[in-house]
């Protein structure tokens, strides 16, 4: 693609996927407008890298739609100070969007690969402000916890309460629940040290992120 076909593609992303998709927040829609997302597409997918499509990036994982990642960061409220921890690395480009509106990201993914994959990428990027790191956070991650939001980057089966847990008072934390071909992007909120809210934000489909068949659900 030319310099001029990635910035009409990234333009109309923008004005016609995320912007009619409820889309309103100026921070998100501008930082999406100017991310490069097509380098962190793999090579065979680049053409693609604009279009309102989750794309594979191999060992059962995938780069959710712009559309979708969008709402998801627009629900979240996250603020420049905000420690964030991020569930599922997978090539660094979601990773860079939370690094750019918050403060820290600790971002964890269970394949060593894809950790390689995203560090390649956010330093090619010249994004400083994350940590990566090898584990399965899927059901906790309580090294430099509590967190003031936690996005979960894939989808699980059911919301375990551990990871709930792990939200400062105040904290944002977003899933996408539920097995295929219905599942649904929540917004949960720790309200008081025992109490959450939850907020079905709207119905999508997702790869499982692997090795989470087995989560227990979070009852509220």
């Amino acid at each position: 693609m030319t310099e001029m076909a990635i910035k009409t593609a990234r333009y109309n992303m923008v004005e016609q996927q995320i912007r009619p998709w409820d889309v309103f927040d100026k921070r998100v829609l501008d930082m999406m407008g100017e991310a490069p997302r097509h380098e962190y597409v793999p090579v065979a997918y680049r053409n693609l890298a604009f279009a309102d499509m989750h794309i594979p990036l191999g060992k059962d994982r995938e780069m959710m739609s712009p559309k979708v990642e969008a709402r998801l960061l627009q629900a979240l409220e996250i603020q420049p100070t905000d420690k964030i921890l991020e569930v599922g690395s997978g090539c660094g480009y979601l990773t860079s969007l939370l690094a750019t509106l918050g403060g820290h990201v600790h971002s964890v993914d269970t394949d060593s690969d894809m950790i390689q994959l995203a560090s390649d990428q956010l330093a090619a990027h010249a994004v400083d402000n994350v940590s990566l790191e090898i584990g399965n956070a899927t059901d906790s991650w309580d090294t430099h916890q509590p967190y003031d939001v936690i996005l979960v980057n894939g989808a699980l089966p059911a919301l375990p309460q551990s990871l709930c847990e792990n939200l400062t008072i105040g904290g944002r934390l977003i899933a996408i629940v539920g097995k295929p071909p219905v599942m649904e992007a929540m917004l949960i909120q720790r309200v008081g040290k025992n109490n959450w809210s939850d907020v079905s934000l709207f119905e999508t489909d997702l790869r499982l992120l692997p090795g989470t068949d087995a989560t227990e659900p979070f009852v509220f």
